[in-house]
């Protein structure tokens, strides 16, 4: 799928959007190594530690069905800010991708720009377990 379909696609998701206490709402698309897509949008909570990013129930989503990896994630916002992913999003997204992992952001206004995860998260939380 190309890059404009899948902003299309998040653009669409965003409208289911739960969002009552920010006003902001998020649409994503993540893309799998096994070449299927993803959809999410941000779940907000009255608690809003329980609030849940749309980058992650797409990665969830993926996960849940079968998926081990993902290779691209487009994400954009209802507003015109530019929706640079959370922390704990860019840590879910390191669990399940490379450092390589292509990161597409857009505003309502059509501002796009790219990133590689590396770039976002250059030290990414890893457990080193001894075996």
């Amino acid at each position: 799928m190309n890059e404009k379909k899948m902003i299309d696609i998040a653009r669409e998701v965003l409208n289911n959007a739960y969002a009552p206490y920010s006003k902001y709402r998020v649409g994503a698309v993540v893309e799998t190594s096994s070449g299927n897509f993803y959809t999410g949008c941000n779940v907000e909570n009255m608690s809003f530690g329980l609030t849940v990013c749309a980058e992650r129930v797409a990665i969830f989503k993926a996960i849940s069905n079968g998926e081990k990896s993902i290779t691209r994630v487009v994400i954009i916002s209802d507003d015109d800010s530019i929706p640079i992913p959370c922390g704990a999003c860019l840590q879910v997204m390191s669990e399940f991708s490379d450092r390589d992992l292509e990161v597409i952001v857009s505003s309502r206004d059509g501002k796009l720009e790219r990133f590689k995860l590396a770039d976002l998260l250059p030290n990414p939380f890893k457990f080193n377990k001894e075996e």
